[in-house]
């Protein structure tokens, strides 16, 4: 793993979020760097915006920092921190970051997208952006070669203009896409859809993980919710929709509910599901962080876990361990962390490791549900 960025004679030292003492995987990307190379002899305007979407961990925010009017734009609270942190690290001038709900800074004269693999989020980013854009400003997208699909290319002819690749360097590429105002389309609605068998229906923002049904770990999660009037303060650790946490809501009306995801579209949605779903909404509260880190330890007495298994374009299994390790750490004794879990991933071992205990309460072909008490 290198851990600066060296780049026409000028160094940035970038880490992922949050570090770790051992980190096999680097805060930047070919693509980042394709972008940087590619844009170095531009000529800014330090008075009209430029826009980067998707900077992982900074990259882009902090090569532009000191050239341009920089507004970020994120989904991602561990970006975001990850951001701040390098701009810190680097003594670089702050820069705007704005989540991807917020409203765009209008006559920007550049966009650097860092091309999402969700499809829903993509579309959703070329809709706002056709809304905004001036003629003269010029588009960038880039990513790995692998990640640009022919769906990619034909979403961004229809939903911001004609458009255009580059070739390929250091397997990444760059998409080239000329802004044409009058393919602006009324914003796109969450999608929404229902869960019958628990009478629940969901609202579904453009970057909230299975969005568009409900994953099959989570369709068994749902079923093993236990219902005791000890718990009185319960998470939802990776909430996503919210669905879990709803169904704990409904089955122990006397507990207050923490929904907890690092997308802010996933908040965004708990929240507006709670209302639509729950007779007390006020019951549910969510909120964005990373992981449990906001939370005060020994005050829950249950943590329900969904883990992902990624961050941002990266398989990697440090997000599951750091979820557990923190569910520990705000579990009161005797607090109780239910997770599901791919059968493959082998979460048994790392629970019996943290927990000293291990106990499969469900299990299908693919996903087994572990149960660990403090």
């Amino acid at each position: 793993m290198k851990p600066a960025l060296t780049l026409h004679d000028r160094t940035l030292k970038l880490n992922r979020f949050p570090i770790r003492k051992i980190e096999t995987l680097q805060a930047w990307d070919a693509a980042d760097e394709y972008l940087i190379n590619h844009t170095h002899d531009m000529e800014l305007d330090p008075q009209r915006p430029i826009l980067i979407l998707n900077d992982s961990f900074g990259a882009l925010s902090c090569w532009f920092a000191e050239r341009a009017n920089v507004t970020s734009v994120t989904d991602s609270f561990v970006a975001k921190q990850g951001c701040i942190a390098n701009l810190t690290a680097n003594q670089l001038p702050s820069v705007n970051i704005i989540d991807c709900l917020a409203e765009l800074p209008k006559n920007p004269q550049l966009v650097l997208i860092k091309l999402p693999k969700n499809n829903r989020l993509l579309t959703w980013q070329l809709q706002q952006l056709c809304h905004l854009l001036p003629e003269d400003c010029i588009v960038i997208g880039a990513a790995k070669v692998k990640e640009i699909h022919t769906s990619t290319l034909k979403l961004c002819e229809k939903f911001l203009g004609e458009t255009k690749t580059s070739l390929a360097v250091k397997k990444a590429r760059l998409v080239f896409i000329k802004p044409n105002a009058s393919l602006a389309k009324p914003m796109p609605e969450p999608k929404t859809w229902d869960v019958p068998e628990h009478d629940i229906r969901l609202s579904n923002h453009a970057n909230v993980f299975s969005g568009e049904s409900l994953d099959i770990g989570a369709r068994l999660l749902l079923n093993h919710i236990p219902q005791d009037y000890k718990y009185k303060d319960i998470i939802d650790l990776g909430c996503g929709n919210g669905v879990i946490g709803i169904k704990a809501a409904r089955r122990n009306p006397q507990a207050k509910i923490t929904c907890v995801d690092e997308s802010f579209m996933a908040a965004a949605s708990c929240t507006e599901n709670a209302k639509q779903n729950l007779e007390a909404p006020e019951q549910l509260t969510a909120i964005v962080t990373d992981c449990l880190a906001d939370i005060e330890h020994s005050s829950a007495d249950l943590v329900l876990c969904n883990p992902p298994f990624h961050q941002q374009t990266t398989i990697t299994d440090h997000i599951a361990w750091q979820m557990f390790c923190d569910a520990k750490q705000v579990l009161r004794p005797k607090g109780e962390l239910i997770v599901i879990g791919n059968r493959q991933l082998g979460y048994d071992d790392k629970l019996k490791r943290l927990f000293g205990n291990v106990e499969i309460i469900a299990q299908n072909d693919k996903f087994i549900v572990y149960q660990s008490v403090k």
